[in-house]
């Protein structure tokens, strides 16, 4: 019987390889083998047979920014390699399943052409591009924004940014996803996950962990003791403002812990003593970040030194830890030193201006405050037993224990015995880097729970209160705070959603393109790191962003233009005190910031009052800064010559601006 010629020809998909070619010679009484070879090859051979790759944009993409995408296939591509409209770039790493980020895209450039490799062969491709204008990034922030001022209620316009946020973020990321069901997404794909975020769930069990301890020690007369005890020495109105500001200093560990704490301990004396809420919480604000944030050991710390670690570890010719950078900027810290040195001030010589002092001339008149029904609730019904000693031990006790408790907390979550022991570190160099090093998130959960539990238990145990009322109290405690965790969310939402937009990323590109003089670099940062922080609503997100990218670029731009090690070192370390200063302005005067919607939550104050009668005074001190601090520290001037000026002017400004209250 004759044989066969069997011509087997192996074509990838795309055609753009060699084929291969295997010829077998087969006779009639070989088919079985025929049969079992085919099987055979059909089995080895799967990847080029079932290859399917697809590229897609999987952000929200601006011209001249970074490309984002993803890679679907039925089998792991080797690597991807883009060209035509970006730089020549070869990303070499698992590629399905993940949103990556590529090259930057060459101006002017929508699309892109790109390579896959599977096993040598190529798989080529041409993607098209939605790319979003940059200046509609800062439409979501300035909605909600302008619409809290415009109509002085929060929810509704954090709530209409985040939707504006939305709809850009599913038009400009080619997701497919119909706009009209943005509406529901806001919820479920937006909101949702940030509320699930760990952090945020521990700033939310931390917030009405505390609410229910205030209402405990409220409704068992601790807080009336407390009130009490403190007036003796908080009799007037000075003091008892001194007594705030004291306070603000002394538990500066931690921004939230300090907000609630001495916006909660001190409301009902400054309430006897007719000083508005939001005078009140103006002084909480005030002294929360800027002390949180310079002093050596707190819970910022970590994420200082870790942003900071970011930004110069590209550095080359820069000696030093980031803590030692971190120290060395210190003395350019002219706004959180002149908003303490501006409080003070203020408070001595009795005068306000502005809205403040409409504030508080309208407390002083006996007129109606501006505050929410939740607030009157709130008062009766954390009012005290009628038949409840006032006994201050019952107040006084829970809230050593959450003081004293976050800080014990912080210690065994950061401790590292290589740290404790190691001999090129001083004390406070060992105990910063574990404070630094510490879990604040679990500090505080545990040390709010324990000063609720003992709360409740002084409570239960001298029998003011039984069980079953304690945690009722304790619950109403809960609900009191609901308001704010509203708020919390949403600005924790639309935070998220300018992140994904690259909103601080626009801004920081359009001010780097002004092509400034170097020894303005400070006061542009400044500037540059309040606006972010403004439109985010987070001083950390903005060190986040802006410490890796303005670090190296001022480092640099000093380096092109060959200026001395010590006129680099000093505008060096005087930007990385900008940014973090700045990040803290912004903050105060941001409506959708967490900490300044602690503060009038803690306060018990209208969140657009506070932020109205605070933005004056914020703006105030961060011109002086600028002006009288951060400018000529750049030219040379020494901070100790510079400081004693910026004290002079705050106390003439106020002199001349400010009114006694009647």
């Amino acid at each position: 019987m004759s044989n066969f010629q069997l011509c087997l020809h192996f074509i990838p998909q795309d055609g753009l390889s060699n084929s291969s070619k295997l010829v077998i010679f087969v006779g009639m009484r070989n088919l079985r083998l025929l049969f079992l070879v085919t099987v055979l090859l059909s089995a080895i051979s799967p990847n080029y047979a079932k290859a399917d790759f697809s590229v897609k944009q999987s952000g929200v993409i601006m011209a001249g920014h970074a490309l984002k995408f993803s890679v679907t296939g039925s089998v792991q591509p080797d690597s991807i390699q883009f060209y035509g409209g970006t730089t020549h770039f070869k990303y070499v790493q698992p590629l399905l399943g993940a949103s990556l980020q590529g090259p930057h895209l060459k101006e002017g450039s929508s699309s892109i052409d790109y390579t896959l490799y599977k096993d040598g062969s190529p798989y080529g491709g041409h993607l098209d591009l939605t790319l979003m204008p940059g200046w509609l990034s800062i439409i979501p922030p300035l909605i909600a924004i302008l619409f809290a001022i415009l109509f002085k209620e929060v929810i509704s316009s954090l709530f209409l940014g985040i939707f504006a946020g939305v709809l850009l973020h599913l038009h400009y990321s080619a997701s497919g996803t119909p706009l009209l069901s943005g509406f529901f997404l806001s919820i479920t794909d937006y909101i949702l996950p940030s509320i699930a975020h760990e952090g945020h769930m521990s700033i939310i069990l931390f917030s009405t962990l505390i609410g229910g301890m205030v209402a405990v020690i409220s409704k068992n007369g601790g807080m009336a003791g407390m009130v009490q005890r403190i007036s003796r020495y908080a009799s007037t109105r000075i003091s008892a403002q001194l007594a705030t500001w004291s306070l603000g200093i002394l538990i500066f560990f931690d921004d939230y812990a300090n907000t609630l704490v001495v916006g909660n301990t001190m409301r009902p004396v400054t309430d006897k003593l007719r000083i508005s809420r939001e005078k009140l919480a103006y002084i909480v604000d005030a002294t929360a970040a800027p002390v949180a944030s310079v002093a050596f050991v707190t819970t910022w710390i970590g994420a200082q030194l870790g942003y900071i670690q970011d930004g110069i570890s590209s550095i080359y010719g820069l000696e030093g830890s980031p803590y030692s950078v971190f120290i060395s900027s210190l003395k350019f810290s002219f706004y959180p030193v002149f908003t303490l040195a501006f409080i003070l001030i203020l408070i001595l010589s009795k005068k306000d201006f502005g809205p403040m002092y409409h504030a508080e001339n309208r407390v002083l008149r006996d007129e109606e405050a501006e505050t929410d029904l939740a607030e009157s609730e709130e008062i009766k019904a954390l009012e005290p037993d009628p038949n409840a000693p006032k006994r201050a031990f019952n107040a006084i006790i829970p809230v050593l224990v959450l003081i004293f408790g976050t800080l014990a907390g912080l210690w065994v979550t950061g401790f590292d015995p290589l740290i404790w022991t190691d001999p090129e570190r001083g004390f406070w160099s060992r105990v910063s880097g574990i404070i630094g090093n510490a879990d604040s998130y679990k500090a505080l959960l545990w040390s709010s729970l324990s000063a609720l539990g003992t709360g409740i238990t002084l409570s239960v145990g001298q029998r003011i209160l039984n069980l079953q009322q304690s945690l009722s109290v304790m619950f109403k405690g809960f609900g009191f705070m609901l308001n704010a965790v509203v708020i919390l969310c949403l600005a924790w939402t639309l935070s998220t959603l300018t992140e994904n937009l690259d909103t601080a990323r626009y801004i920081t590109g359009f001010l780097q393109d002004l092509n400034a003089s170097p020894f303005l670099l400070p006061a542009l940062t400044f500037l540059l790191a309040a606006l972010v922080s403004f439109s985010t609503g987070s001083s950390w997100s903005t060190m986040a962003i802006l410490y890796p990218m303005i670090l190296p670029a001022s480092w640099f731009l000093c380096a092109s233009q060959q200026f001395p090690e010590v006129d680099t070192l000093n505008l060096f370390y005087n930007v990385v005190s900008c940014v973090l200063a700045g990040s803290v302005l912004g903050d105060h005067c941001s409506p959708i910031s967490d900490t300044t919607i602690l503060s009038s939550l803690a306060t018990s104050c209208n969140h657009l009052s506070h932020v109205r009668t605070q933005m004056p005074y914020a703006l105030l001190v961060g011109a002086i800064s600028v002006v009288i601090g951060t400018i000529p520290s750049s030219f040379g001037i020494h901070p100790l010559v510079l400081y004693p000026l910026g004290f002079l002017a705050i106390y003439m400004l106020i002199r001349i601006f400010g009114k006694h209250t009647i």
